[in-house]
């Protein structure tokens, strides 16, 4: 039985979904004002990982990413850009799907929009209102009274007194406790009329925290199964969604929460301001999108990641040898197969899925199977190896195709290492070993590999 590590009970459950044959999964996702980062990456890869195994657990998935198009960082950016919100976010969103597309990730199947979701905000609002868990501030904002919801702080173990003795924001007449925090935001005159809707408290826009709450119980109802995210985001973001959502419906708001770890650059925290913030597609220039992706599934979702050229260098060669091994025709057999999961390789797979979805084990179980196919040339092991791989949307490329380098391979002259390849050839026909020897050294000093076998003389990258 699949077990998930639960942020709010902080232990190991067995996952038994509210309807038995489906699950609902809600995701945070991205604020669109810029392009996609490394954190942003991991977050699409580990919860599209989570996504296919409970597909292929037999569980039918609606799985809910939101898309946040309305935040203050973004009216700054397109003030600064002199251009509208919606021309700014629809540019990042198509650059988020490119880069998502590249890394293997599957669409989720809602991807909600926050600016199309305002009317259910405003309900949850009066609804919190009338409920006495949200009141109207002096300055237009309506605000969340955190101290009037029994059990806030209960996912990030945080008390209420812990938060107050924390708090640095001073008391003011906008807010009856400093812990308080906004649910509808007042419009300002400067302000874009695209970011304006009208409601009973004034025009306004809704606050960060609501749409999520409002958006999900739409979606999914007002008690599903996962919800999901960025360690980041389990306080304030997670903590303010439990508090709205609970204190408008009255009931559960989630089953089990899933927080992925953060991402480190050589050990240190990615920050713009420690200049080792990087891009999506400013990695993909470097790296191929699979690498990526077998680098960001290589460790455990909930531990951090530590990106660095040296260890992404290292999933390449990791990588390699996986391909490696369903090279040849011989070895690779006729493609991918219904995986037996009574098979020995297959059934450590899927023990290691269903604890945790830990990824580290899984991955480990495909090595020793590509040892196995290496020695073997089964073509039988050879389509497990491919199938296992796929589930966590690996293996899926022509293996020539990705050792020689594959959809990055700029600055290859694919025609003149062919050309070479044909003169190394005719200079070993000729047993003029030195000449053939020497074509080899250049291609090497070159990053190029050559690999010789009985169908001739294959190359990869280094």
């Amino acid at each position: 039985m699949l077990k998930i590590y639960n942020t709010l009970s902080r232990d190991k459950q067995q996952f038994v979904p509210i309807d038995p044959q489906a699950v609902r999964m809600y995701v945070c996702g991205m604020t669109v004002y810029d392009y996609c980062h490394l954190g942003h990456a991991r977050v699409m890869v580990v919860f599209d990982m989570v996504y296919r195994w409970l597909k292929k657990s037999g569980y039918n998935v609606t799985y809910v990413r939101n898309i946040t198009d309305i935040d203050d960082k973004i009216i700054r950016r397109a003030a600064q850009n002199n251009e509208s919100i919606h021309v700014l976010t629809q540019r990042f969103i198509d650059a988020m799907h490119e880069d998502a597309d590249a890394l293997g990730v599957q669409r989720p199947d809602h991807e909600p929009r926050a600016t199309q979701y305002v009317p259910e905000m405003l309900q949850m609002i009066a609804q919190l209102e009338a409920r006495g868990l949200a009141y109207l501030a002096t300055d237009g904002d309506v605000n969340y009274a955190v101290r009037k919801f029994d059990g806030y702080g209960k996912l990030s173990g945080k008390s209420l007194e812990d938060l107050r003795a924390g708090e640095r924001v001073e008391v003011t007449d906008n807010k009856n406790d400093p812990l308080d925090f906004v649910l509808w935001k007042h419009s300002k005159e400067e302000e874009a009329e695209e970011v304006k809707w009208e409601s009973k408290w004034g025009s306004g826009r809704p606050g960060w925290h609501i749409e999520c709450s409002a958006m999900a119980s739409k979606l999914l109802g007002e008690h599903f199964d996962i919800h999901g995210g960025g360690a980041d985001l389990q306080f304030p973001h997670h903590e303010n969604e439990i508090a709205q959502s609970e204190g408008a419906h009255q009931c559960q708001f989630v089953n089990y929460w899933m927080h992925n770890g953060f991402v480190r650059v050589d050990n240190e925290k990615m920050s713009k301001s420690l200049g080792n913030f990087f891009t999506i597609r400013e990695v993909l220039k470097q790296y191929d999108p699979e690498v990526v992706r077998f680098f960001i599934l290589r460790a455990h979702y909930r531990s951090p990641l530590n990106y660095s050229d040296a260890h992404l260098d290292d999933a390449k060669k990791a990588l390699d040898r996986l391909y490696t091994a369903l090279k040849s025709e011989e070895g690779r057999g006729e493609g991918r197969a219904l995986v037996d999961w009574n098979e020995a390789y297959a059934a450590r797979f899927k023990s290691a899925m269903d604890d945790d979805f830990n990824t580290v084990e899984a991955l480990a179980v495909l090595f020793d199977l590509a040892n196995e196919v290496n020695r073997s040339q089964s073509a039988e092991l050879a389509a497990q190896l491919k199938s296992l791989g796929a589930v966590l949307g690996l293996l899926e490329r022509d293996p020539t195709e990705f050792l020689q380098g594959g959809s990055v391979a700029q600055g290859v002259d694919e025609a003149l290492i062919a050309a070479q390849i044909v003169a190394r050839n005719e200079a070993k026909l000729a047993k003029n070993y030195a000449e053939a020897d020497r074509i080899r050294k250049v291609l090497l000093a070159e990053g190029i590999v050559l690999e010789d076998s009985a169908a001739g003389t294959n190359w990869r990258r280094l």
